[in-house]
């Protein structure tokens, strides 16, 4: 996408906290110094300014939790040349699908007064459910400095990419000390994304995958670890079902491990 006409980007909000439109924000200058690159076409947490599309670059943060955001969806990646899920509610659904190990109509009628009010759909999904991703940013929230990594090299037209690495590898550079081999803590740093700065286990808590699982991360290992240092079944289930455990590969583990 080189060249002298600006981009055009779009930001849009599904289910969500906002807080990933907050990184956005919160670069600050960093985003200001690519404004002779792009036009902020729409970003309503930003500005109440707003371009219809078409666009070349669409944003997308919060999960697909009812039938308007599907249509929703479906309608910017007809507008949009390319679509960055951002966040782990877009690329894995987040905290919104906790509610995926449930039965909906239950769940319902627990949290709110007026169930029959309520139309939403039975799971809350990851964008790419719906629809072809082109590129995806996760964390909760996303890392500004990766988005903004994604966002240069749309720019200048190179194609994307990204270092993954585990967050074991992010405790090391930091020096800390492993909370699982000296605490027995339940910390899924092994099998998930870097991208936090290891922000738990440098405060001595064990990670909770914010980022969302690597490729191949092998939870099964990671479990009978936990189980060695006498962590409970329903324990690690919990924390392989958090805030990515609507992930394939922890969703798959943990229906799985269930079972045993």
């Amino acid at each position: 996408m080189s060249g002298d006409k600006k981009i055009r980007l779009a930001v849009f909000k599904l289910s969500s906290c906002s807080g990933c439109q907050q990184q956005i924000i919160d670069l600050g200058e960093d985003l200001l110094a690519l404004t002779g690159k792009i036009e902020i076409a729409y970003f309503l947490e930003a500005s109440s300014k707003t371009s219809p599309g078409p666009y070349d670059v669409a944003l997308i943060e919060g999960s697909v939790s009812t039938p308007q955001e599907v249509e929703l969806v479906k309608e910017i990646r007809e507008n949009s040349k390319i679509v960055v899920a951002v966040g782990s509610c877009a690329t894995y659904g987040g905290i919104q699908a906790l509610r995926n190990w449930l039965d909906f109509s239950e769940v319902k009628e627990r949290v709110y007064p007026n169930p029959d009010w309520i139309k939403a759909l039975e799971k809350s999904s990851p964008v790419s459910d719906y629809i072809q991703v082109d590129y995806a940013v996760s964390g909760c929230p996303a890392n500004k400095v990766q988005l903004l990594s994604v966002l240069k090299q749309i720019i200048i037209g190179k194609k994307v990419y990204h270092r993954e690495e585990s967050l074991c590898q992010e405790c090391k550079r930091k020096g800390n000390v492993c909370v699982v081999v000296t605490k027995g803590i339940p910390c899924l740093g092994p099998v998930v994304k870097e991208g936090c700065g290891a922000l738990c286990p440098s405060y001595g808590r064990g990670c909770y995958g914010c980022f969302g699982p690597m490729v191949d991360p092998k939870p099964e290992t990671l479990s009978r670890r936990f189980e060695e240092t006498g962590v409970s079944k329903d324990e690690i289930v919990l924390r392989f079902r958090n805030i990515t455990g609507w992930s394939e590969p922890f969703r798959r583990f943990v229906k799985k491990y269930e079972q045993r």
